[in-house]
């Protein structure tokens, strides 16, 4: 791909809890003529926008369509229960499910999470968004479970969290639309989240390899210039001795001498 033909700008998708900051920096370092564009989106919202052509691709939570969209999982985040700072279970490292068996555990619409039975007592209510919810927390109306991105994203001095490990866990995938050749500037991204080098095989910026022919051509060309002076390379004098310059055999110089008197 030629510079003219490099897309002037690149949109990437995030959903809340995703922080792409490491890679927009690294993106800015590699390709600093093509600007990236930060689209936000909610968890539900991302495929469809990917989907419809709203960005080139995004950091989404798992699943996807996978006939509409490709994906590659990134991570795997823990998740956590989101509770007040004097409540008991802060003494405790962790949480089990068990132990939420009588708290109201509120859901809200948006939650991320895959439950087959959800723990703890329902609220009567359910909450719209997750930042609705860890306001009910605060309120002292019940505890929530979410990815810890997201109790830090919603972080309140009141509040605090724990992880439950036997809860069931949000994935983060890089995703974009699906197509028989992948945009190059999809490529780069995939390979910066990968951590590839600039100098990656499948990177733009690759050096090509040195042909075989090329390499044997050069040592042969090598070791022909070191024997037998064939290069035309000029050798210094060896050391001590001065260069002779236009003298006799047998180490005279050039210069006549007075003819001796008779």
């Amino acid at each position: 791909m030629t510079g003219s033909d490099i897309p002037s700008s690149f949109r990437l998708a995030y959903v809340p809890g995703v922080t792409p900051t490491k890679w927009v920096r690294v993106w800015h370092e590699r390709l600093p003529h093509t600007a990236l564009e930060l689209v936000q989106a909610s968890a539900a919202e991302a495929p469809g926008l990917l989907a419809d052509g709203g960005a080139d691709a995004g950091l989404v939570r798992l699943p996807v369509d996978r006939g509409v969209l490709s994906a590659i999982p990134l991570y795997t985040e823990t998740t956590v229960v989101v509770i007040p700072k004097d409540h008991v279970a802060t003494a405790a490292e962790e949480v089990s499910l068990a132990e939420l068996s009588d708290e109201i555990v509120l859901h809200p619409l948006d939650d991320l999470l895959d439950w087959e039975t959800l723990p703890g007592r329902p609220a009567v209510e359910r909450p719209a968004t997750t930042a609705d919810a860890i306001e009910l927390v605060a309120a002292g109306v019940g505890v929530l479970l979410v990815p810890q991105s997201l109790a830090r994203l919603h972080h309140r001095k009141d509040l605090t969290y724990r992880p439950v490990p036997e809860a069931p866990e949000s994935r983060v995938a890089l995703s974009w639309p699906e197509a028989e050749v992948t945009p190059d500037l999809v490529e780069e991204f995939i390979g910066i989240v990968r951590g590839r080098t600039v100098n990656s095989t499948r990177g733009r910026a690759a050096t090509p390899p040195r042909p075989a022919k090329d390499k044997a051509k050069a040592k042969d060309k090598a070791k022909r210039g070191g024997a037998g002076g064939g290069s035309g390379a000029r050798q210094k004098p060896a050391a001590g001795r001065k260069p002779q310059a236009g003298g006799r055999a047998g180490g005279q110089s050039g210069k006549r001498g007075k003819p001796r008197g008779r």
